[in-house]
């Protein structure tokens, strides 16, 4: 059984974000370190993934305790086999059923993949393997009147990133699409502005 649905946490994100953005914490997320020794088991009521920037730690923008967020934090928020494989370790193992992607903005991986592909820079070797996963959902962006508008283009960027993230993952696996038409599995996009840490959720949502 689900620890809760995808639409109660979906619900229960928002308010801790609104939380966040006002300056305010929980008594419970605070306390909830003091838990720790009767977690020996987790039920976290969803799957984050959010880049790695060190102004969007996941837990903190959503206000929640030790124990409620299984979180997944890359560089970009892209999506590789080892992020799509720790998405259905969760949904499989612990019956979480909302995975959120969450970009933000003033996103450095965004900003590399931008510079990659309109001046040629080559970045390093491994930074190019996150540069790449990013370019395909961006790629176009540069060719349109945004080119001439940075700030614009970064914004546009992010969540075209973001999208193309939570698409990935709701079609690249068949244990999470079995989930979403079967057992209310929802995956959806967000963007936290870091100036007001306010988190925008604009993809998938339920309707």
């Amino acid at each position: 059984m689900p620890a809760i649905s995808a639409p109660q946490a979906l619900a229960r994100l928002i308010e801790g974000n609104r939380r966040y953005s006002s300056n305010l914490r929980s008594v419970d997320s605070l306390l909830s370190h003091n838990l720790r020794e009767g977690l020996q088991a987790q039920r976290p009521i969803a799957i984050v993934l959010g880049c790695s920037d060190s102004r969007a730690p996941a837990e903190t923008v959503f206000d929640q305790g030790l124990g409620d967020l299984f979180v997944i934090r890359v560089a970009g928020n892209i999506v590789a086999p080892s992020q799509v494989g720790s998405v259905e370790f969760a949904a499989e193992r612990f019956g979480t059923r909302l995975v959120v992607v969450m970009g933000h903005t003033q996103c450095g991986a965004i900003d590399a993949a931008i510079e990659s592909i309109t001046s040629g820079a080559a970045p390093s070797r491994n930074l190019l393997s996150i540069v790449r996963r990013i370019r395909p959902a961006i790629e176009d962006l540069v060719s349109t009147d945004l080119a001439s508008d940075p700030v614009a283009l970064r914004r546009v960027a992010v969540r075209a990133n973001v999208r193309a993230s939570a698409s990935h993952l709701r079609q690249g696996s068949e244990i999470l699409e079995r989930f979403i038409l079967t057992d209310g599995l929802l995956v959806v996009g967000a963007e936290l502005d870091l100036s007001t840490g306010q988190v925008h959720f604009f993809d998938g949502l339920p309707e």
